[in-house]
């Protein structure tokens, strides 16, 4: 799984795509990274051009000066190809495992991203509630500011006042129609180029696209959610994987080469959006993500492109 990652990053690369984004799951079946800053690492040792972002590095289970110094580190040896999207995570026994707890899940996110920006700047110290040490210079010295991203549930979330408070873009979720990320990006109420994602298959036609999605994500869907398990007793995640298929199918552009090209269009401009990343391994299988890869390099990407110049 993750050597299809690092061939799926290098393919983005040759066929022309600005950048390549990590999830980050523990204790799952599906997805197999722990650390997305660690394969992210890895894949721009492996590449030239292309940028890495992290989607996301959890706050809630890994140190924020720690992660400063992993990012400082790569943000030199790459020449600046590293950009940091954090997020809150879930309540899941991920908290319980490396002893961070529910209250640092539920109340330090906040304290968590200031310790990390404060980090980045060189120094870090900390007298809170979940962090409190003497300030200690970052090795290596950074060389410049992070680009930070924030990850973001839908409008009502806590994320916006907190990623707003902070000149921070927001990076919104697969599960969010146009409507939805319009209203989020309406609620944060400033300008930034915020980052939203996709489900991205290109196949001959509509409904050749809908039936290669159909066939293999509800399985990988159903995986993953069983896979969550809560720190206490709240219940997990309750989506039905083919009913949530369906709509990930209807909101995204999966379809001919004009259809996603036109629903992406479309969507940009709903949503006030300023950057797009692609979930492009809905076929299944590695040959199947690096010809999807392929076809919308050459074919989904020029043409959004020239309509945007």
């Amino acid at each position: 799984m993750l050597q299809r990652t690092v061939r799926a990053a290098e393919a983005a690369e040759s066929a022309g795509f600005d950048d390549v984004w990590l999830a980050e799951h523990h204790f799952m079946p599906y997805g197999v990274c722990p650390s997305a800053i660690t394969l992210a690492g890895h894949v721009l040792g492996r590449t030239r051009r292309i940028k890495l972002g992290t989607a996301v590095s959890v706050l809630s289970t890994s140190h924020p000066v720690a992660l400063a110094e992993q990012w400082s580190l790569l943000d030199a040896v790459s020449g600046g190809r590293l950009r940091l999207g954090v997020g809150r995570g879930g309540p899941w026994q991920d908290l319980e495992v490396f002893g961070t707890g529910l209250d640092r899940y539920e109340t330090g996110f906040e304290e968590s991203l200031d310790l990390l920006l404060a980090a980045a700047t060189g120094k870090a110290g900390a007298n809170g509630d979940h962090f409190a040490f003497r300030e200690v210079p970052l090795v290596p010295a950074p060389r410049r500011k992070p680009d930070v991203v924030v990850a973001c549930g839908g409008p009502k979330s806590g994320a916006i006042r907190v990623a707003a408070k902070r000149d921070l873009p927001l990076l919104l979720g697969l599960h969010a129609g146009d409507e939805e990320k319009a209203a989020t990006v309406k609620a944060y109420g400033q300008r930034a180029d915020h980052v939203s994602t996709v489900v991205c298959q290109v196949g001959a036609s509509r409904d050749d696209a809908v039936a290669t999605v159909r066939k293999s994500l509800p399985g990988w869907l159903s995986t993953g959610l069983a896979a969550h398990v809560p720190v206490d007793d709240r219940p997990g995640p309750a989506r039905d994987p083919h009913e949530y298929t369906e709509h990930l199918c209807a909101i995204h552009p999966v379809g001919d080469p004009a259809y996603c090209v036109a629903t992406l269009e479309t969507s940009l401009r709903r949503t006030g959006v300023a950057h797009v990343i692609m979930f492009v391994e809905a076929s299944g299988t590695p040959e199947g993500t690096v010809e999807n890869i392929t076809r919308i390099g050459t074919e989904v990407l020029p043409a959004l492109r020239n309509r945007r110049d």
